[in-house]
Protein backbone atom coordinates (compact mmCIF):
# COMPACT_ATOMS: atom_id res chain seq x y z
CA UNK A 1 0.00 0.00 0.00
CA UNK A 2 1.39 3.40 -1.04
CA UNK A 3 0.96 6.77 0.65
CA UNK A 4 1.76 9.96 -1.26
CA UNK A 5 2.26 13.21 0.69
CA UNK A 6 1.73 16.23 -1.54
CA UNK A 7 3.34 19.48 -0.39
CA UNK A 8 5.96 17.50 1.53
CA UNK A 9 8.44 20.40 1.70
CA UNK A 10 6.06 22.93 3.29
CA UNK A 11 6.17 23.57 7.02
CA UNK A 12 3.45 21.07 7.95
CA UNK A 13 4.03 18.72 5.03
CA UNK A 14 7.64 18.12 6.01
CA UNK A 15 6.63 17.38 9.61
CA UNK A 16 4.00 14.91 8.35
CA UNK A 17 6.53 13.28 6.02
CA UNK A 18 8.97 12.86 8.94
CA UNK A 19 6.26 11.26 11.08
CA UNK A 20 5.19 8.93 8.27
CA UNK A 21 8.79 7.75 7.89
CA UNK A 22 9.12 7.24 11.65
CA UNK A 23 6.00 5.05 11.54
CA UNK A 24 7.44 2.95 8.75
CA UNK A 25 4.95 4.05 6.09
CA UNK A 26 7.63 4.67 3.42
CA UNK A 27 5.76 7.61 1.85
CA UNK A 28 6.26 8.97 -1.64
CA UNK A 29 6.94 12.70 -1.34
CA UNK A 30 5.44 15.03 -3.93
CA UNK A 31 5.06 18.70 -4.78
CA UNK A 32 5.75 21.30 -7.44
CA UNK A 33 9.25 22.43 -6.44
CA UNK A 34 11.73 19.74 -7.49
CA UNK A 35 14.66 21.31 -5.63
CA UNK A 36 12.85 21.59 -2.30
CA UNK A 37 11.36 18.16 -2.79
CA UNK A 38 14.82 16.73 -3.42
CA UNK A 39 16.12 18.29 -0.21
CA UNK A 40 13.44 16.60 1.90
CA UNK A 41 13.56 13.34 -0.06
CA UNK A 42 17.31 13.05 0.42
CA UNK A 43 17.09 13.82 4.12
CA UNK A 44 14.32 11.27 4.71
CA UNK A 45 15.51 8.75 2.11
CA UNK A 46 12.14 8.74 0.31
CA UNK A 47 11.04 8.50 -3.29
CA UNK A 48 10.03 11.88 -4.71
CA UNK A 49 7.69 12.94 -7.52
CA UNK A 50 7.77 16.54 -8.70
CA UNK A 51 4.59 17.56 -10.51
CA UNK A 52 2.21 20.48 -10.74
CA UNK A 53 -1.49 20.11 -10.15
CA UNK A 54 -2.00 21.97 -13.44
CA UNK A 55 -0.51 19.07 -15.43
CA UNK A 56 -2.79 16.01 -15.19
CA UNK A 57 -1.79 14.85 -11.69
CA UNK A 58 -3.72 11.58 -12.19
CA UNK A 59 -0.77 10.26 -14.21
CA UNK A 60 1.28 10.29 -10.99
CA UNK A 61 -1.28 8.41 -8.87
CA UNK A 62 -1.79 5.08 -10.65
CA UNK A 63 0.13 3.17 -7.97
CA UNK A 64 -0.98 5.36 -5.02
CA UNK A 65 -3.57 4.07 -2.53
CA UNK A 66 -3.84 7.20 -0.34
CA UNK A 67 -2.94 10.80 -1.20
CA UNK A 68 -2.50 13.20 1.73
CA UNK A 69 -2.57 16.83 0.59
CA UNK A 70 -0.57 19.20 2.81
CA UNK A 71 -0.24 22.01 0.23
CA UNK A 72 -2.35 25.05 0.96
CA UNK A 73 -4.21 27.23 0.34
CA UNK A 74 -6.41 24.22 -0.27
CA UNK A 75 -8.97 26.23 -2.17
CA UNK A 76 -6.34 26.12 -4.94
CA UNK A 77 -5.02 22.57 -4.51
CA UNK A 78 -7.84 20.39 -3.19
CA UNK A 79 -9.98 20.43 -6.33
CA UNK A 80 -7.31 19.32 -8.84
CA UNK A 81 -5.81 16.66 -6.57
CA UNK A 82 -9.17 15.31 -5.43
CA UNK A 83 -10.31 15.09 -9.07
CA UNK A 84 -7.20 13.12 -9.91
CA UNK A 85 -7.90 10.80 -6.98
CA UNK A 86 -11.47 10.30 -8.21
CA UNK A 87 -10.09 9.29 -11.61
CA UNK A 88 -7.70 6.73 -10.12
CA UNK A 89 -9.74 5.49 -7.15
CA UNK A 90 -7.16 6.86 -4.72
CA UNK A 91 -8.34 7.87 -1.24
CA UNK A 92 -7.99 11.65 -0.85
CA UNK A 93 -7.11 13.23 2.52
CA UNK A 94 -6.02 16.76 3.38
CA UNK A 95 -5.45 19.05 6.36
CA UNK A 96 -7.63 21.97 5.27
CA UNK A 97 -9.78 24.10 7.51
CA UNK A 98 -11.22 26.08 4.59
CA UNK A 99 -15.01 26.13 4.51
CA UNK A 100 -15.34 26.34 0.68
CA UNK A 101 -13.17 23.24 0.27
CA UNK A 102 -15.37 21.12 2.53
CA UNK A 103 -18.52 22.27 0.76
CA UNK A 104 -17.01 21.65 -2.68
CA UNK A 105 -15.80 18.15 -1.84
CA UNK A 106 -19.08 17.24 -0.12
CA UNK A 107 -20.82 17.83 -3.45
CA UNK A 108 -18.82 14.88 -4.86
CA UNK A 109 -20.02 12.35 -2.29
CA UNK A 110 -21.81 10.20 -4.88
CA UNK A 111 -18.88 10.39 -7.32
CA UNK A 112 -16.50 9.20 -4.61
CA UNK A 113 -18.80 6.35 -3.63
CA UNK A 114 -19.03 5.28 -7.29
CA UNK A 115 -15.23 5.40 -7.56
CA UNK A 116 -14.85 3.33 -4.38
CA UNK A 117 -12.68 5.93 -2.68
CA UNK A 118 -12.83 8.24 0.34
CA UNK A 119 -12.92 12.03 0.15
CA UNK A 120 -11.72 12.92 3.65
CA UNK A 121 -10.62 16.54 4.11
CA UNK A 122 -9.70 18.16 7.41
CA UNK A 123 -7.58 15.46 9.09
CA UNK A 124 -5.41 17.93 11.02
CA UNK A 125 -6.23 20.32 13.84
CA UNK A 126 -8.48 21.62 11.11
CA UNK A 127 -10.97 20.01 11.95
CA UNK A 128 -10.37 16.78 13.89
CA UNK A 129 -10.84 18.08 17.48
CA UNK A 130 -13.83 20.30 16.76
CA UNK A 131 -15.49 17.79 14.43
CA UNK A 132 -15.09 14.92 16.89
CA UNK A 133 -16.35 17.16 19.70
CA UNK A 134 -19.43 18.08 17.63
CA UNK A 135 -20.23 14.40 17.10
CA UNK A 136 -19.69 13.67 20.80
CA UNK A 137 -22.00 16.54 21.82
CA UNK A 138 -24.80 15.28 19.60
CA UNK A 139 -24.28 11.77 21.00
CA UNK A 140 -24.95 13.38 24.39
CA UNK A 141 -27.91 15.47 23.16
CA UNK A 142 -29.44 13.80 20.09
CA UNK A 143 -32.24 16.38 19.97
CA UNK A 144 -29.78 19.30 19.53
CA UNK A 145 -30.90 22.03 17.15
CA UNK A 146 -27.84 24.28 17.49
CA UNK A 147 -24.09 23.72 17.78
CA UNK A 148 -21.48 26.27 18.87
CA UNK A 149 -17.83 25.26 18.66
CA UNK A 150 -14.59 27.07 19.34
CA UNK A 151 -10.90 26.73 20.03
CA UNK A 152 -8.10 28.67 21.68
CA UNK A 153 -4.72 27.78 20.18
CA UNK A 154 -1.41 28.69 21.81
CA UNK A 155 1.59 29.17 19.52
CA UNK A 156 2.40 30.64 16.13
CA UNK A 157 1.13 30.06 12.62
CA UNK A 158 2.88 28.44 9.70
CA UNK A 159 3.20 30.46 6.48
CA UNK A 160 0.53 28.34 4.80
CA UNK A 161 -1.96 28.73 7.66
CA UNK A 162 -1.36 32.48 7.86
CA UNK A 163 -1.92 32.85 4.13
CA UNK A 164 -5.13 30.84 4.34
CA UNK A 165 -6.42 32.90 7.30
CA UNK A 166 -5.72 36.08 5.37
CA UNK A 167 -7.78 34.84 2.44
CA UNK A 168 -10.63 33.75 4.72
CA UNK A 169 -10.76 37.18 6.37
CA UNK A 170 -11.01 38.78 2.95
CA UNK A 171 -13.93 36.50 2.12
CA UNK A 172 -15.88 37.60 5.22
CA UNK A 173 -17.64 35.43 7.81
CA UNK A 174 -20.02 32.49 7.61
CA UNK A 175 -22.40 30.53 9.83
CA UNK A 176 -24.91 27.78 9.12
CA UNK A 177 -28.59 28.59 9.59
CA UNK A 178 -31.42 26.16 8.92
CA UNK A 179 -29.04 23.91 7.01
CA UNK A 180 -27.62 26.60 4.72
CA UNK A 181 -24.24 28.33 4.84
CA UNK A 182 -24.98 32.04 5.27
CA UNK A 183 -22.48 34.86 4.70
CA UNK A 184 -22.13 37.27 7.62
CA UNK A 185 -19.71 40.13 8.39
CA UNK A 186 -16.40 39.20 10.08
CA UNK A 187 -16.78 38.90 13.87
CA UNK A 188 -20.51 39.51 13.49
CA UNK A 189 -21.29 37.97 16.90
CA UNK A 190 -19.31 37.75 20.14
CA UNK A 191 -19.76 35.93 23.44
CA UNK A 192 -17.81 35.10 26.58
CA UNK A 193 -16.53 31.52 26.50
CA UNK A 194 -14.43 29.41 28.85
CA UNK A 195 -12.49 27.23 26.44
CA UNK A 196 -10.95 25.47 29.42
CA UNK A 197 -8.36 28.09 30.27
CA UNK A 198 -10.53 30.85 31.74
CA UNK A 199 -13.18 33.02 30.09
CA UNK A 200 -12.32 34.89 26.92
CA UNK A 201 -14.26 37.14 24.59
CA UNK A 202 -14.64 35.23 21.34
CA UNK A 203 -16.06 36.11 17.94
CA UNK A 204 -17.52 34.07 15.11
CA UNK A 205 -15.04 32.80 12.52
CA UNK A 206 -15.71 31.00 9.20
CA UNK A 207 -13.99 27.76 10.28
CA UNK A 208 -14.50 24.52 8.40
CA UNK A 209 -16.88 23.18 11.04
CA UNK A 210 -19.60 25.39 9.59
CA UNK A 211 -19.55 22.68 6.94
CA UNK A 212 -18.27 19.55 8.65
CA UNK A 213 -20.33 19.72 11.86
CA UNK A 214 -23.48 19.75 9.75
CA UNK A 215 -22.37 16.80 7.63
CA UNK A 216 -21.23 14.88 10.73
CA UNK A 217 -24.28 15.45 12.90
CA UNK A 218 -27.16 16.78 10.79
CA UNK A 219 -27.55 19.76 13.15
CA UNK A 220 -28.66 22.64 10.93
CA UNK A 221 -27.41 25.64 12.93
CA UNK A 222 -23.66 25.92 13.52
CA UNK A 223 -21.37 28.75 14.67
CA UNK A 224 -17.63 28.64 15.34
CA UNK A 225 -15.80 30.99 17.72
CA UNK A 226 -12.19 32.00 18.37
CA UNK A 227 -10.99 34.25 21.22
CA UNK A 228 -9.79 37.64 20.01
CA UNK A 229 -8.35 40.62 21.97
CA UNK A 230 -10.24 43.92 21.88
CA UNK A 231 -7.89 45.59 19.39
CA UNK A 232 -8.14 42.65 17.03
CA UNK A 233 -11.93 42.65 17.31
CA UNK A 234 -11.95 46.28 16.22
CA UNK A 235 -9.64 45.41 13.32
CA UNK A 236 -11.89 42.56 12.22
CA UNK A 237 -14.87 44.89 12.19
CA UNK A 238 -12.87 47.31 10.05
CA UNK A 239 -12.28 44.46 7.62
CA UNK A 240 -16.01 44.57 6.89
CA UNK A 241 -15.21 47.65 4.80
CA UNK A 242 -11.82 46.44 3.53
CA UNK A 243 -12.90 42.91 2.56
CA UNK A 244 -13.34 43.67 -1.15
CA UNK A 245 -9.87 45.23 -1.22
CA UNK A 246 -8.23 42.30 0.57
CA UNK A 247 -10.05 39.89 -1.70
CA UNK A 248 -8.82 41.56 -4.89
CA UNK A 249 -6.42 39.17 -6.60
CA UNK A 250 -3.39 41.52 -6.88
CA UNK A 251 -3.69 42.69 -3.25
CA UNK A 252 -4.29 39.19 -1.90
CA UNK A 253 -1.36 37.78 -3.87
CA UNK A 254 0.96 40.52 -2.58
CA UNK A 255 -0.09 39.97 1.04
CA UNK A 256 0.26 36.19 0.74
CA UNK A 257 3.76 36.52 -0.67
CA UNK A 258 4.69 38.74 2.27
CA UNK A 259 3.22 36.25 4.74
CA UNK A 260 5.12 33.33 3.22
CA UNK A 261 8.35 35.30 3.29
CA UNK A 262 8.18 36.69 6.82
CA UNK A 263 6.06 34.19 8.81
CA UNK A 264 7.58 30.98 10.17
CA UNK A 265 5.89 28.22 12.12
CA UNK A 266 6.49 27.29 15.77
CA UNK A 267 9.78 25.55 16.56
CA UNK A 268 10.12 22.05 18.01
CA UNK A 269 10.11 23.30 21.61
CA UNK A 270 6.88 25.25 21.06
CA UNK A 271 5.24 22.27 19.39
CA UNK A 272 6.24 20.01 22.27
CA UNK A 273 5.15 22.35 25.08
CA UNK A 274 2.12 24.10 23.58
CA UNK A 275 -1.52 23.28 24.23
CA UNK A 276 -4.84 24.08 22.58
CA UNK A 277 -8.24 24.31 24.23
CA UNK A 278 -11.40 23.26 22.37
CA UNK A 279 -14.96 23.99 23.50
CA UNK A 280 -18.34 22.91 22.24
CA UNK A 281 -21.97 23.46 23.17
CA UNK A 282 -25.05 21.65 21.88
CA UNK A 283 -28.48 22.98 22.73
CA UNK A 284 -32.10 22.34 21.94
CA UNK A 285 -33.74 25.70 21.32
CA UNK A 286 -37.22 24.30 21.95
CA UNK A 287 -36.53 22.72 25.36
CA UNK A 288 -33.60 24.86 26.52
CA UNK A 289 -31.49 21.76 27.23
CA UNK A 290 -27.74 22.39 26.81
CA UNK A 291 -24.61 20.26 27.11
CA UNK A 292 -20.99 21.43 27.05
CA UNK A 293 -17.81 19.45 26.42
CA UNK A 294 -14.15 20.46 26.15
CA UNK A 295 -10.88 19.06 24.88
CA UNK A 296 -7.30 19.84 25.82
CA UNK A 297 -4.94 18.88 23.01
CA UNK A 298 -1.28 19.20 22.14
CA UNK A 299 -0.15 22.28 20.21
CA UNK A 300 -2.05 22.64 16.93
CA UNK A 301 0.73 21.56 14.56
CA UNK A 302 1.78 18.69 16.80
CA UNK A 303 -1.81 17.45 16.78
CA UNK A 304 -2.05 17.95 13.01
CA UNK A 305 0.98 15.77 12.41
CA UNK A 306 -0.35 13.00 14.66
CA UNK A 307 -3.93 13.19 13.35
CA UNK A 308 -3.04 13.36 9.66
CA UNK A 309 -0.55 10.51 9.85
CA UNK A 310 -2.93 8.38 11.91
CA UNK A 311 -5.78 9.03 9.48
CA UNK A 312 -3.52 8.12 6.56
CA UNK A 313 -2.52 4.88 8.32
CA UNK A 314 -6.15 3.97 8.84
CA UNK A 315 -6.99 4.74 5.22
CA UNK A 316 -4.08 2.54 4.11
CA UNK A 317 -5.54 -0.21 6.30
CA UNK A 318 -8.90 0.16 4.53
CA UNK A 319 -10.68 1.78 7.49
CA UNK A 320 -11.88 4.92 5.66
CA UNK A 321 -15.44 4.49 4.31
CA UNK A 322 -16.03 5.47 0.68
CA UNK A 323 -17.72 8.73 -0.27
CA UNK A 324 -17.34 12.15 1.32
CA UNK A 325 -16.35 11.82 4.97
CA UNK A 326 -15.51 13.99 7.93
CA UNK A 327 -13.01 12.80 10.55
CA UNK A 328 -15.81 11.75 12.92
CA UNK A 329 -17.99 10.13 10.24
CA UNK A 330 -14.97 8.14 9.04
CA UNK A 331 -13.47 7.12 12.37
CA UNK A 332 -15.98 8.02 15.09
CA UNK A 333 -16.35 10.74 17.71
CA UNK A 334 -13.59 9.19 19.82
CA UNK A 335 -10.99 9.32 17.03
CA UNK A 336 -9.49 12.43 18.62
CA UNK A 337 -9.00 10.51 21.90
CA UNK A 338 -6.79 8.00 20.08
CA UNK A 339 -4.24 10.76 19.51
CA UNK A 340 -1.43 11.44 21.98
CA UNK A 341 -2.11 13.89 24.79
CA UNK A 342 -5.81 14.58 24.17
CA UNK A 343 -8.24 14.76 27.10
CA UNK A 344 -12.02 15.32 27.05
CA UNK A 345 -14.33 16.55 29.81
CA UNK A 346 -18.11 16.94 29.93
CA UNK A 347 -20.42 19.14 31.96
Amino acid sequence: MTLLVYGAYGYTGELVAEEAVERGLDPVLAGRNAAELGRVGTRLDCETRAFSLDDDPATHLDDVDVALNCAGPFVDTAGPLASACLATGTDYLDITGELPVFESLAAHDADAADAGMALLPGVGFDVVPTDCLAAHLVDRLPSATHLALGFEPHGGLSPGTAATALRQIGDGGAVRRDGRVVSVPPAHRERRIDFGNGERTAVTFPWGDVSTAYHSTGVENVEVYVPVPANARRALRAVRHLGPVLDADPVNALLQRAVRRFVSGPDAEARASGRAFVWGEARNERTGETVVSRLVTPETYALTVDAATTAAQRALDGDAPVGFQTPSSAFGADFVLSLDGVERTDE
